[in-house]
């Protein structure tokens, strides 16, 4: 068998992201599909019906990561690792993540279907929680795996209202599962992440195929306002401890620091007010920063600069201010001979390609610390995600799996 004539069924690509696209859907056409909800089990009892229908093997770790293991000629070489994330924002959309695992099964399907036997292990992962949407920080699963938390942390951390707890709702869902979550538990060759980019420039640019060097650094940081409730009528303007109008000001200073440091962004993405009603003057707020640059200590700065001015406003209106790190990923080069792959192989293929950086956090961020990683990349209409209207034209996706097909055989018959 020629193996270089090889390419994924795009039809069957399609019918099967569509087929996902029902779970959790929303009335905008979008995904509602957290990390340990209903919605998650449903969509991972999919994944492991599919898997089994192509002779995998299933593993199932402590954080839920959902391992399918085609065995190779030779197990001592290492695996080739690939794969993404199922879960959703809260509202999402189709393709963010779940490209990467479907693509991924397309990828084992045609192998299967085709009896290739490779040289290595070929490994699909679905990561839990790489959103972070509904239990927080991102990347939860690929974080513990690679030893960046421990899982009783994970486990110990609240939904966004303060409700659930994740390992509870972990081990409802029937996805606690009993092997160590650890990468020293696998021996891992080399991973690829296919992806949307999430940004507009392969879009607007009519390229086919993106190649990250690498990812930014990703820090989140947590800040908590105390003011002081009060009747808004009979309270004078004057001395009021309004935690609402504090965070209005320290809003202004992300994004102020941000234009001013330069290459990188910095985002509050995330308000919780109380008591949340129009006649009672706020006693406290919570709110999140987001920063990311490719240069780790330019983001640090950042922060600090932001915080800085943050304590000042918080002595000034009177409101006591308590900030937290709450995830910090260091920016993630990746391996450049994979790098020079995805290049390579796109141009075999006949796609055009564009070497880039990704803006976006991915468990690749994660994962390229314990072994070697690359990512594929293919556009998103307009640069929209993490919205309802998330969408990228199938063509795109058959596209992105064709170069993850022939990366993943190139890799798996490595020596």
């Amino acid at each position: 068998m020629n193996l270089s004539e090889l390419r994924v069924d795009g039809a069957r690509l399609q019918s099967t992201i569509e087929e996902s696209a029902r779970i959790g859907k929303t009335e905008n056409n979008g995904l509602i599909r957290c990390a340990a909800t209903d919605e998650d089990k449903i969509g991972r009892d999919l994944l492991v019906k599919w898997y089994r229908e192509c002779g995998c093997e299933i593993t199932i770790d402590e954080m839920g990561n959902i391992f399918a293991k085609r065995p190779g000629k030779n197990p001592k070489l290492g695996a080739v690792m690939t794969g993404s994330h199922f879960d959703t924002q809260r509202p999402g959309g189709r393709f963010d993540g779940i490209l990467g695992v479907l693509g991924a099964l397309e990828v084992m399907r045609v192998i299967s279907e085709n009896n290739i036997q490779l040289e290595r292990d070929l490994i699909i992962v679905d990561w839990t929680n790489e959103e972070g949407g509904w239990f927080s920080p991102a990347c939860m699963g690929s974080g513990v795996w690679v030893g960046n938390h421990t899982k009783e942390w994970a486990y110990a951390r609240k939904d966004r209202d303060g409700v659930t707890v994740f390992g509870e709702e972990l081990e409802r869902i029937g996805y606690k599962g009993s092997f160590p979550c650890s990468h020293k538990e696998w021996d891992i060759y080399a991973a690829f992440e296919l992806h949307i980019e999430q940004g507009p420039q392969l879009y607007n640019e009519k390229i086919q195929i993106g190649a990250p060097k690498g990812i930014l650094c990703l820090h989140w940081y947590d800040i908590w306002l105390e003011g002081t409730a009060n009747q808004v009528g009979p309270t004078p303007m004057i001395g009021r401890n309004d935690a609402l109008l504090a965070f209005s000001e320290m809003n202004i200073v992300v994004n102020k620091v941000a234009h001013q440091m330069g290459n990188m962004v910095g985002t509050v993405g995330e308000i919780q007010n109380y008591p949340n009603s129009r006649n009672i003057i706020p006693d406290a707020v919570h709110f999140t920063v987001d920063i990311r640059s490719w240069d780790d200590a330019h983001a640090v700065k950042a922060w600090e600069m932001m915080k800085k001015e943050f304590e000042v406003i918080a002595e000034r209106r009177g409101c006591p201010i308590r900030t937290e790190e709450t995830w910090k990923v260091a920016h993630a080069p990746f391996d450049k001979g994979l790098w020079d792959r995805v290049v390579e192989t796109s141009e075999e293929l006949g796609y055009s390609c564009k070497r880039m950086v990704s803006g976006a956090g991915h468990d690749m961020s994660e994962v390229n610390q314990v072994t070697r990683g690359a990512m594929i990349f293919v556009p998103s209409i307009n640069g929209r995600s993490h919205v309802e209207v998330e969408d990228t034209p199938y063509e795109d996706c058959e596209h992105g799996a064709n170069v993850l097909l022939h990366c993943i055989l190139k890799t798996a018959n490595e020596a």
